[in-house]
């Protein structure tokens, strides 16, 4: 379990290009992780517009958003170019990743459980500790919140 202040756990995962991408790939800036169960699903896809559509805001906060799901390369890289997204979409098919950050858990759905993405979203400062972490995430002005609080460590961290 993730702990705030600890250091983020690394990672090494193909985004919707098809390139690595590594927690050492953003020495010096802050990162959001948001993990997310499905591509081109509604709260999925209204999720991933929502962090778009603040990707100048991030920027200004030295801050990346990286979206993270089990789903292929070749589903990323569709997903991105149908809604036009301004992200990184991260595969992580073996769910390592994901099981490292806290989202792989027992889910229930018609009486049944079975293991899957919880939707969650992680914020990592500059130094690579965890800085703050949204548990079981409801999307609607969830990138606002996430913004306020990048916002935030960055007025601490200046």
């Amino acid at each position: 379990m993730l702990t705030i202040g600890q250091d983020a756990p690394n990672f090494s995962c193909p985004d919707q290009d098809d390139q690595t991408v590594s927690l050492s790939d953003f020495k010096n800036q802050n990162i959001v992780i948001y993990f997310y169960p499905k591509d081109d699903t509604p709260g999925c896809t209204t999720e991933a517009l929502d962090f778009t559509a603040r990707v100048a805001d991030f920027d200004d906060a030295n801050t990346v958003i990286l979206g993270v799901s089990k789903d292929s390369v070749k589903k990323h890289a569709s997903f991105c170019e149908k809604h036009h997204l301004g992200i990184t979409l991260l595969s992580d098919p073996n769910h390592e990743m994901i099981e490292a950050y806290g989202a792989w858990q027992e889910k229930s759905m018609y009486g049944k459980t079975y293991m899957g993405i919880q939707r969650s979203t992680i914020l990592i400062d500059t130094q690579g500790k965890v800085a703050q972490m949204w548990p079981k995430v409801k999307v609607k002005g969830h990138a606002d919140e996430v913004l306020k609080a990048v916002q935030e460590l960055s007025k601490t961290t200046a």
